[in-house]
């Protein structure tokens, strides 16, 4: 399958361009900055593709095109090292991808200073169609005038309709003073799940799909007087005084009473050559309107092999492909070639240069092979390496690598149960996160042909970079005696609570209102069950640890390594609690002083009394779904095991505390017994 084109459709986006030649030009201007958000925020809520909120109006964030003029105004831009990260986004994205660049920002030396003010990310004003909030006019944002003149208020930009003359309206304007009233964004969207993003055509829609037989142009207004849920508006013509509500797009028979999907990706300012797909009505705020697609390791030193793919992606990045397989038994004339394009490859032994040849030329490079390969991956994948590397002992009491990482082996306190088989404090790590796409409706996991569902960052579907965030922090290391771990699941696994579950799962499936969950097989989706042990086990732990380190349970995050043995890996069942920042070199050391022998003691047992109560049992505790139920837990719920969004990694879903230890009337399923 071919990839698709994408065709642009305006001008360029440069707002700090056309600052720049307002300035020159001495015209007065409007300010382009117009709000600021996190790395961490814009990573993973308000990305390329995403509908940002701003006090007055709403913008996109806009594709990796427009950021190059952004990065232009840089000499060398900067990039964050992450190799094996940067192989895991290739498979995604292509070989072409060349590096990982944070977001286009520098730091101030004092409040009044200048540094950075050259760099934002660039963004368009999405949707561009407002609604004037006196007299309800419904327009293009070409009809209402923009401000944003103050230098440090940037929540005073906004859009005005200038003359609005109200709801009702006067008998004379003469001798008046000019009503100026603010316009802010119809809430109103057309996606599929292609990814594609339109206005909704509110002119087509009150004239049911024909013209306006008053007024070539004709005058719109959206009138909104019941607070409800939903498409509660009407769009009113007054210039023929066609109506017709908003609630008849919305819903499972609305299709055939919208139109057919233009194709169009707004954060590229482009459209595909065509979709053939339905699309649905959805609302500005909605929270399945983007989903961010990630990646993320923590950088672990270079293992072997990794090295060699390394100098592969390096000899595809700087010489053709066709010119290294015409020297590849030619390893002088390859070697006087690279000394020149890669000179660090060039200095290798000969068996050396051969493997990264070898491996470079066994690359796919059709589409085809692409997105089989984007097929193939599995998240494990990224998570294999940290793992092995973790079943090293540290050279030192306090042993520190070149990649950021720094650990210290802790003994056993000798009542700690048997059950954690060994113990690491993370006193630095180093968090890499990159971005490779974003899905709309669905979330990726969800997605059965993910590589065709998955939106572009950029208009020729091949970038040079992605965006990345670089996170520096501490944590501690869990890890569960493997042996137990197996006999524990084999005799789960026929008890009617996890049969329970994995029907239940099936039910989730099913009862999606989704195209493509219909296309996955939900059972290839389940994780097992030393994943809901490991991940409940963390959860309470973090609770607990919240109660004790000095940071909120929001702070600390998960990262489990749960996964049976197959053929190229090895059983894993452990985990690593976090907490990392973006903005400073480290943090704290609360969490490392947790893992101290007598405070780690203390820290499990209490972790796992409070876990034994909830103070919604009987009720949680005895949870199982039953059909016709379909949620993702057990004996779970906010009040024992769940965690903010920022902690988990699965959405608070594969929890259940009996799967831990044993509830009261519930013995005989926890891994830790009765406690």
């Amino acid at each position: 399958m071919s990839e698709t084109t994408l065709t642009p459709v305006s001008g360029d986006l440069d707002p700090l361009g056309d600052a720049d030649r307002a300035d020159k030009a001495q015209v007065k201007r409007n300010r382009a900055k117009v709000g600021a958000a996190r790395p961490s925020t814009l990573l993973y809520t308000y990305g390329p593709g995403a509908i940002m909120d701003l006090p007055q109006f709403t913008v996109m964030p806009a594709g990796l095109d427009d950021w190059d003029r952004i990065w232009a105004r840089r000499d060398v831009p900067a990039t964050i090292h992450a190799p094996r990260l940067l192989q895991s986004v290739r498979k995604h994205l292509g070989h072409q991808v060349r590096e990982l660049r944070p977001f286009p920002w520098a730091p101030r030396r004092s409040f009044m200073s200048r540094e950075g003010e050259d760099l934002g990310v660039p963004a368009r004003v999405f949707p561009q169609w407002l609604r004037c909030t006196g007299c309800d006019l419904l327009a293009p944002l070409t009809r209402f005038e923009y401000t944003n003149t103050h230098p440090h208020r940037t929540d005073q930009a906004r859009f005005e309709h200038v003359g609005c003359p109200g709801r009702k309206k006067p008998a004379s304007t003469s001798g008046k003073r000019q009503t100026r009233k603010p316009a802010l964004p119809a809430r109103y969207l057309l996606v599929c799940t292609n990814g594609h993003l339109d206005e909704f055509p509110y002119d087509w829609w009150v004239h049911r799909g024909k013209r306006c037989p008053k007024a070539e142009v004709p005058v719109l207004k959206m009138i909104d007087r019941v607070v409800g849920k939903g498409a509660s508006a009407t769009i009113v013509c007054a210039s023929c005084d066609a109506r017709r509500p908003m609630n008849e797009a919305q819903g499972e028979h609305a299709a055939p009473k919208l139109p057919r999907c233009r194709a169009r990706h707004p954060h590229l300012d482009a459209f595909d050559t065509s979709c053939d797909l339905p699309v649905r009505l959805i609302l500005v705020g909605s929270s399945n309107l983007w989903f961010p697609v990630t990646q993320s390791i923590v950088v672990m030193p270079a293992q072997s092999g990794e090295e060699t793919q390394e100098r592969a992606d390096l000899l595809l990045d700087r010489i053709a492909r066709d010119d290294l397989e015409g020297l590849r038994e030619n390893l002088a004339d390859l070697r006087r070639l690279l000394r020149y394009t890669v000179p660090e490859v060039a200095a290798l032994s000969d068996a050396d240069l051969s493997a990264a040849v070898e491996l470079a030329l066994a690359l796919p490079q059709s589409v085809e092979e692409r997105r089989e390969e984007q097929r193939r991956f599995d998240p494990v994948e990224l998570l294999l390496p940290e793992w092995r590397y973790l079943q090293r002992d540290p050279s030192g009491q306090h042993h520190d690598d070149a990649s950021g990482l720094t650990l210290s082996p802790r003994a056993r306190h000798p009542q700690l149960r048997p059950e954690v088989s060994r113990v690491l404090a993370i006193d630095k790590l180093r968090k890499v996160n990159a971005l490779v796409g974003f899905t709309r409706i669905d979330d990726v996991e969800r997605i059965g042909d993910a590589p065709t569902r998955l939106a572009p960052l950029t208009r020729d579907r091949k970038p040079l970079w992605t965006v990345a965030t670089e996170d520096r922090g501490e944590g501690i290391f869990l890890q569960l005696n493997e042996g137990g771990v197996a006999a524990w699941e084999a005799r789960v696994e026929n008890s009617q609570v996890w049969l329970a579950h994995v029907e239940a799962h099936r039910r989730n499936y099913a009862n999606r209102y989704s195209e493509t969950a219909a296309q996955v097989d939900p059972d290839t989706r389940l994780a097992p069950p030393r994943y809901w042990l490991v991940h409940t086990l963390a959860h309470v732990l973090i609770r607990e640890m919240a109660m004790r380190s000095g940071y909120s349970a929001a702070s600390i995050s998960e990262r489990l390594y749960a996964w049976r043995a197959g053929e190229d890996r090895e059983a894993a069942a452990g985990l690593m609690l976090i907490t990392t920042a973006s903005d400073s070199d480290g943090t704290l050391g609360g969490l490392v002083q947790l893992s101290e022998p007598q405070r780690l003691h203390a820290l499990l047992e209490s972790a796992l009394l409070r876990a034994r109560r909830c103070s919604s049992d009987p009720v949680c505790a005895q949870r199982v779904p039953r059909d016709p139920e379909d949620f993702l837990h057990g004996a779970a719920c906010h009040c024992c095991a769940m965690a903010s969004e920022t902690s988990c990694e699965r959405a608070n879903r594969f929890l259940d505390r009996r799967f831990l230890l044993d509830l009261p009337n519930r013995a005989g399923l926890g891994f830790f017994g009765r406690v």
